[in-house]
């Protein structure tokens, strides 16, 4: 039915980012989550769905009774850095099914001031720790290490996608790292765990993030420009780094496939592209993932593609989590740039006439993918 098309309808940030101090997670949280209430023009009391994985043991019980509301249903799922992403699909099938009407998806964390999601040790690690390896930069430098050994990738080219990506910051007045660099300045920055240096590392920050969902019939009544959400696809491929097969490959090659035929749309169809960028070395590996160039072809791919402002891929146009903000996780901020670009209000960073969108949350060491993929009113099906 028309009228169940699922849109997003609001979307905010927390207050205030980067270092706060002052504030808990729990503080971003609702900052992010009334925010987002007021874009989507609508009372806390109206929320009837909750979506977060952070705040402790039973997450959504306690933001819910930290907001002041009393939803009948929750989900506080938790797949790393793909959660959010995740959840948007959950709740539109929650929606669908009639088990709420206003979905909040929300995160928050200050890992800035040591509190962050705590995972506890699980039997994946007596595989990993044993050996010195730390999470998650020492797996993924692994991976980078193999991807330049099996495919003869460069340094300068993950280098490459950090200058993209502050390309993108210098034009967003709430990114963190605004101040343009060149390939050599990533590349003479303190090295962490070979062959990955500081810069080519995520941010880490304070924040937090929201976004509300619902109905396209219930968005008619909202002051705001809906989003339209066509469709997602999800993978969940290991857990152990030592036990993941081939370190250079995701799953995100099945979650996009999946997440563009729900959605009806091909990959050439798609106008920006927001996708987890915890580290430039993965970021180049999802870039052949999500199928804008074949495997072990990235690094060519990188050198000879424009990533930034009026280039050839809009890419990250925040600025990503390389450059804008990363507070342990991403993929909130992910959809709301990705609805912010649809809704054409991203000032000197906005993509002309965009339409579509594809977003790719990641979570750990590529152990969860999932796509989700948006539209604007004239565009969705």
């Amino acid at each position: 039915m028309s009228d169940q098309r699922i849109c997003i309808v609001g979307v905010g940030e927390s207050d205030f980012t980067g270092n706060t101090p002052d504030y808990s997670a729990l503080d971003l949280q609702a900052q992010a989550s009334f925010n987002a209430l007021r874009d989507a023009g609508l009372e806390r009391a109206q929320v009837d769905g909750l979506f977060t994985q952070c705040g402790g043991r039973m997450p959504a019980i306690s933001f819910a009774e930290y907001l002041g509301i009393r939803p009948r249903f929750v989900d506080s799922t938790f797949v790393g850095g793909a959660s959010n992403v995740m959840h948007l699909d959950l709740a539109a099938a929650a929606i669908r099914a009639g088990l709420c009407e206003f979905a909040l998806v929300n995160y928050g964390a200050t890992p800035r001031q040591g509190e962050y999601v705590t995972l506890q040790p699980e039997y994946a690690d007596d595989f990993d720790r044993p050996f010195g390896t730390c999470f998650p930069v020492g797996h993924y430098a692994m991976c980078a290490r193999r991807h330049m050994h099996q495919y003869g990738t460069r340094r300068e080219q993950f280098a490459k996608l950090v200058v993209e990506s502050r390309r993108w910051a210098a034009l967003n007045p709430r990114a963190m790292r605004r101040e343009l660099v060149t390939i050599d300045d990533v590349l003479e920055s303190p090295p962490v765990v070979a062959p990955l240096h500081r810069l080519d590392a995520c941010l880490v920050s304070d924040a937090g993030g929201a976004f509300v969902v619902t109905t396209e019939s219930r968005a008619r009544d909202l002051p705001c420009k809906p989003v339209y959400f066509l469709g997602a696809g999800q993978a969940y491929t290991h857990r152990s780094t030592a036990l993941m097969g081939d370190i250079t490959t995701s799953g995100a090659a099945g979650s996009v496939k999946c997440a563009l035929r729900n959605a009806g749309i091909a990959l050439d169809d798609i106008d920006v592209f927001e996708i987890y960028d915890a580290f430039s070395s993965q970021l180049l590996i999802m870039l052949e993932d999500v199928g804008l160039c074949a495997k072990g072809e990235g690094g060519e791919f990188v050198a000879s593609t424009d990533f930034g402002p009026g280039g050839d891929v809009a890419l990250n146009t925040s600025g990503g989590g390389l450059s804008y903000l990363h507070p342990g996780m991403f993929g909130i901020f992910l959809i709301i740039e990705a609805v912010r670009q649809l809704r054409g209000t991203c000032g000197e960073r906005q993509i002309p006439d965009a339409r579509t969108a594809l977003v790719q949350g990641n979570g750990g060491v590529f152990y969860s993918e999932v796509t989700a993929v948006l539209a604007t009113e004239g565009t969705a099906l």
